[in-house]
């Protein structure tokens, strides 16, 4: 007489489905070696990259940072065309090759706002604009100098209007008695030169309630009445 079979228990059955499971996997992983070994070795790669990004970066900004400590004496004595071509013959790189080369380093963005205004004071005032327009960097004095730049850019080529609306940016960008009041003021100025009285009477008053101190300030009912902002 036969016996009847014993019944599968949970353990079993819950074993074979893990047996299962593993050589169905380990199919997989035979089928698909290709892909399994991307996956593995993409986030290894991307490592690999963003190391090298960050260790080039950093050494570019040595040079940089190098190359702009030689090449800033010309600037601070204002031979801006030097200044910008550098002096080859001496190993003095000019502020155009630094910023071509490694203008997306610190050292880069600090240089390009020399560029900048070596091209402003060289009259180029179209390259000037650019270069003050590219200017990216934390620092908010520094940022404030580079919007006043472009205002002053503005202002060189007649664009009254533009150069105030920079100017009032740059005031608001780095609101210290350093700054401010002088851009507040070239604001106020500019506003007036374009016609708008009521902004220009606007940037007056406000230089006057937040600089009270400033020799602008204390010019206030001159100014007022030499902008037209008097009815």
């Amino acid at each position: 007489m036969l016996k009847p079979k014993k019944g599968i228990s949970k353990r079993e059955i819950k074993e074979d489905k893990l047996v299962t499971s593993y050589f169905k996997t380990r199919g997989w992983i035979e089928q698909n070696k290709r892909l399994v070994s991307y996956i593995i070795a993409v986030p290894i790669v991307l490592l690999a990259v963003l190391w090298f990004v960050q260790n080039n970066r950093r050494q570019n900004n040595e040079r940089a940072t190098t190359d702009l400590a030689k090449v800033y004496h010309l600037y601070d004595q204002g031979q801006y065309r030097l200044a910008i071509d550098g002096i080859p013959q001496e190993n003095i790189r000019g502020l155009q090759s630094i910023v071509d080369d490694y203008g997306n380093t610190q050292a880069g963005e600090m240089a390009k706002l020399y560029l900048a205004n070596s091209y402003f004071n060289q009259n180029s005032y179209d390259k000037a604009l650019k270069y003050f327009q590219g200017v990216d960097i934390g620092d908010k004095m520094l940022a404030s100098s580079a919007l006043s730049g472009e205002a002053s850019c503005y202002e060189a080529m007649g664009n009254h209007e533009e150069a105030a609306a920079v100017y009032e940016q740059a005031a608001s960008k780095y609101m210290t008695v350093i700054q401010a009041p002088d851009d507040l003021f070239r604001a106020a100025d500019n506003y007036a030169l374009a016609g708008n009285k009521d902004k220009a009477a606007e940037m007056l008053r406000r230089l006057k309630k937040e600089f009270p101190a400033s020799t602008y300030a204390r010019d206030f009912d001159r100014y007022m009445a030499e902008f037209g902002c008097l009815s």
